[in-house]
């Protein structure tokens, strides 16, 4: 049984095993798998053996009601769960094949694998500028880097999220003073120079406009393929336009997953199709 209590003894500079998609063979290219994953709240199970199989380089959805256990399986991905003190979980997770539940497994190696955008945007409140370097901080990076790298992994950053023409002269601006979308571009671009091989996504939109929704998922889909995105969403029109693959879940199970196309056109399960065509919440 693996629970909450585990604690990793190694330093924050000490690797997670081994983590490259580049070792895996194409036609079997998972960036994230479960078996048999269980989790309780408490006395609560918030999981119920969940199997899943998340494909590399795609956007996929996770979809269905409020209190299924979306977000509660993201979190999962990088251990972010284990921070409440009534979690145990049982099963397996494994990122590019490795179980990250192993006990040579680095905490803070595994959440720069495996980066997390929230619901909210959450910048930091400093600048622009500090906040994409704000990891390296924490990870000891910073000091081994020469100022012009610094600034060049600002700018690339920036640029992947297209947001360096707006704001490359608003560098040293309070990060939290930022329209909305641009916020959470930039929390998306704090991610991008520890190298992440995944991005996890809760819902990242609900807080935003139509317009600065249709930014966000415009940039999701120019990032895929270079990060495996997954995505949270109660957005059924989000999911059908920006994910390639999708899981349905419901009370704490995936009742049916495939390509999204197929699954909002042709359900297999009546339940995936009452809650497509929004026969419940």
């Amino acid at each position: 049984m693996i629970t909450n209590d585990i604690i990793d003894p190694r330093s924050n500079d000490e690797i997670l095993n081994e983590i490259d998609v580049n070792n895996i063979e194409t036609e079997n290219r998972i960036s994230l798998e479960t078996n048999n994953l269980n989790l309780w709240y408490g006395d609560f199970q918030a999981l119920i053996d969940v199997n899943a199989r998340v494909k590399s380089g795609l956007i996929t959805g996770l979809i269905g009601p409020s209190g299924c256990g979306k977000s509660t399986l993201l979190r999962c991905f990088n251990r972010v769960n284990e921070r409440y003190g009534n979690v145990t979980t049982t099963g397996q997770i494994k990122i590019m094949g490795k179980n990250i539940y192993d006990s040579d497994v680095c905490l803070p190696e595994l959440r720069k694998a495996v980066g997390m955008v929230f619901q909210k945007p959450n910048p930091l409140p400093i600048s622009v500028y500090e906040n994409i370097v704000f990891g390296l901080r924490i990870h000891n990076e910073y000091n081994s880097l020469s100022r012009t790298e610094i600034d060049n992994l600002v700018e690339l950053s920036l640029k992947e999220v297209f947001l360096w023409d707006s704001l490359k002269d608003k560098l040293k601006t309070k990060a939290t003073n930022l329209q909305l979308e641009q916020q959470q571009k930039l929390c998306i671009a704090r991610l991008l120079p520890l190298k992440p091989q995944i991005i996890l996504m809760d819902e990242p939109c609900s807080a935003l406009d139509a317009s600065a929704t249709r930014a966000v998922e415009e940039l999701m889909k120019e990032l895929a393929g270079r990060y495996t995105i997954l995505i949270v969403t109660h957005n059924m029109a989000q999911a059908r336009r920006i994910s390639e693959e999708c899981f349905f879940m419901l009370l704490g199970k995936i009742v049916e997953s495939g390509q999204t196309e197929q699954m909002f056109v042709s359900p297999e399960d009546p339940r995936t199709d009452d809650y497509i065509a929004g026969r419940y919440a």
